[in-house]
Order: structure tokens, then C-alpha cells, then sequence
């Protein structure tokens, strides 16, 4: 039975599952977004989510536990500076976990994980469906009306130049006269 066994072990030992973590909250802090195995992602979540947490509080003490976690200077800086200012009115959840295709070497079932205050992959669906719709639209709209606009055209092309050639002629009359 598994009560009271919370933590994935990811078969590594517990230095390097550690090591392995804070790595990664980093790459998710630097970049916004990895892309990993489902179970990573979820072991992730675990670990980064109480640290966004704590970054909340800009207090020396708060920075000085989130660098015991993550190990690097600049990733905290960011973390505190950029991500803190991003998250501060939202009471948690701050990270989506997406699921992708299977890997093809392994068939292990990959995930992006990402902040959700810098969601990109949701805008870019919602405006590829846009576009699908619109350029359906109209060629249709440009098959039908294409008769239409052609004779508009020509009608248009007519009319100017019959004014243009009055003046032109004048201005050869004028011209003979000298």
C-alpha cells in the first residue's frame, strides 16, 4: 500500500532527483517553459509551486530559501524581479501542464509545463483557428464576386479615361497652335 508516499522518486536517488528538479525550476523560471515526461512535469509542479509562492514576499529571508532550492543567483533574481510582479494577484496554480505526443524512442508521454501568466500556446491556437476560418471565407467570396469585380473594373477604367483624353487633346491643339 502506498499511504502517506507523496513524493515520485523518478528512479533516482534523492540527491539526484533533487539536483535534477532545481535544474529544471530554473530552466521553467529562465525560459517560461520545458518541455519534459508527464511524470517530470508533475514532480515539478510539486517543487516550483511553493516556491513562486515564496516569491511573492520579497524578503531576504524568503530569497535566501528559494536559493537553497534552486541554486543560481540569476534565475532568483528573475524569479523575484519579473515572475513575483506577474503572479502576485493570482492565489496559486501557477503552472499549466500541457500533454504532447509520445517520445519516439521510448513512447514515454511527454508534457510542456509553463507559467500560465506567460501562456503562449493557447494565443497561437485560437488565432490559427481565426485565420483558418477567414481564408476559407474568402475565396469563396472571390470565386462569386469575381465577375462582379472585373466588370467593376473595367467600368472604372472607362470613365477616367475619357476625361483624361479631353485634356490631352487640348493640350495637342495648343501645342500646333504655336
Amino acid at each position: 500500500m502506498r499511504h502517506g508516499k507523496k513524493v515520485n522518486h523518478l528512479g533516482r536517488t534523492d540527491s539526484h532527483r533533487k539536483a535534477m528538479l532545481a535544474n529544471m525550476a530554473s530552466s521553467l523560471i529562465k525560459h517560461k517553459r520545458i518541455s519534459t515526461t508527464l511524470a517530470k512535469a508533475k514532480a515539478l509542479r510539486m517543487y516550483v509551486e511553493p516556491l513562486l509562492t515564496k516569491s511573492k514576499t520579497d524578503t531576504t529571508h524568503s530569497r535566501r530559501i528559494v536559493f537553497g532550492y534552486l541554486q543560481d543567483k540569476e534565475t532568483v533574481t528573475e524569479l523575484f524581479r519579473d515572475v513575483a510582479a506577474k503572479i502576485a494577484n493570482r492565489p496559486g496554480g501557477y503552472t499549466r501542464i500541457i500533454k504532447l505526443n509520445n517520445r519516439l524512442g521510448d513512447n514515454a508521454e511527454m508534457a510542456l509545463i509553463e507559467l500560465v501568466d506567460y501562456n503562449e500556446v493557447y494565443g497561437k491556437e485560437a488565432e490559427s483557428a481565426e485565420k483558418k476560418t477567414t481564408r476559407r471565407g474568402r475565396t469563396k467570396a472571390k470565386k462569386a464576386d469575381a465577375p462582379k469585380a472585373e466588370k467593376a473594373e473595367v467600368v472604372a477604367e472607362e470613365a477616367p479615361a475619357t476625361e483624361e483624353a479631353a485634356p490631352a487633346a487640348e493640350a495637342k491643339s495648343e501645342d500646333k497652335g504655336e
